[in-house]
């Protein structure tokens, strides 16, 4: 019996490539001895992608699809995607197909020769990126490499092929804000990794702007390391050390009778580690945060529609 395999599908305003994507997802599997499926996962767009995703779930039996109550992110929308598939295999791909879903029978082969998971990341990185982003998504995967225990490769994406064990593991995995780039580099298993060169887009901007990327790499760095926090105290104790070499300084000017002089140099130094302490709080009140919304225990994502049984 051939082994099945699930196509995992965030969908976010896609309206204009989501057509042209699934045929060609289809179209790789007509010359495969593999049957498959393949789950959409609207999140909460704001376009007719929702009305889209139903129309080919009628035309195709293999089509199954999950419609958020609204928008909860990326990786939820994968999360659920995980949860509801039921293959041997599950490959996550976005819908831009600025991943080329011509190297889905390659990562079968290679998951077939025994890799438990098969991911890639982006080889020529400047062909379709402005020298902006280039830049932030190069510090970005310096400094999770440097601040946390996991080693990503600078470009590694979402589009990447799963065992069925490996999703089970993932399924079971109950975090407030999943980060699958690396929860999946966490879990283990034989992994392999092959580069891909990204095609343009057929529509649309990237949704990463500067801002998610950010709020992206927070969340990275603090789901899988607590290193800042030891920063912040490697920080305090050296600042504290630091101040002593000024004990001198005052003792002799008091016994000198000369006056501390220093008013702009004081209030610098004041404004400095007033910063450095904000600084430090709001880290700290990052972590309380994760806690905090971890303890609620709300629901990850909201299903609106699906023609999934549950």
């Amino acid at each position: 019996m051939s082994k099945l395999i699930s196509i995992v599908i965030p969908v976010y305003n896609e309206s204009k490539s989501l057509n042209s994507a699934i045929h060609t997802i289809i179209h790789v599997f007509e010359d495969s001895s593999y049957p498959y499926e393949i789950i959409l996962i609207d999140d909460g767009s704001r376009d007719n992608s929702a009305e889209i995703i139903k129309q080919l779930a009628t035309e195709n039996g293999r089509i199954r699809y999950v419609l958020f109550s609204r928008n909860f992110g990326k990786d939820n929308a994968i999360s659920a995607g995980l949860a509801r598939a039921t293959g041997d295999a599950v490959i996550t791909i976005d819908a831009d197909l600025q991943h080329p879903p011509e190297m889905i029978p390659g990562m079968i082969e290679l998951w077939e020769q025994g890799n438990e998971v098969v991911y890639t990341y982006r080889q020529n990185k400047n062909e379709h990126s402005g020298s902006f982003k280039r830049i932030t998504s190069g510090y970005f995967y310096k400094i999770i490499n440097n601040l946390s225990d996991l080693e990503l490769e600078d470009g590694i994406s979402d589009y990447r092929l799963m065992d069925k064990k490996v999703v089970t593991i993932l399924n079971s995995l109950s975090e407030e804000e999943p980060f699958f780039r690396g929860l999946v580099k966490w879990v283990g298993f034989t992994q392999k990794g092959i580069p891909y060169t990204p095609n343009a887009r057929l529509s649309g901007e990237t949704k990463y702007n500067t801002k998610l990327l950010a709020k992206l790499a927070v969340r990275g760095i603090t789901s899988f390391s607590t290193r800042p926090l030891y920063l912040a105290a490697y920080l305090g104790f050296l600042f504290s050390l630091l101040s002593l070499l000024y004990i001198p300084y005052i003792v002799y000017s008091l016994y000198f009778n000369h006056p501390i002089s220093g008013w702009s140099s004081m209030i610098a130094t004041i404004a400095f580690f007033g910063g450095l302490q904000l600084m430090i709080l709001g880290l700290i009140g990052l972590y309380l945060g994760k806690l905090f919304m971890q303890s609620k225990q709300r629901p990850h994502y909201i299903v609106r529609e699906s023609n999934i049984p549950s």
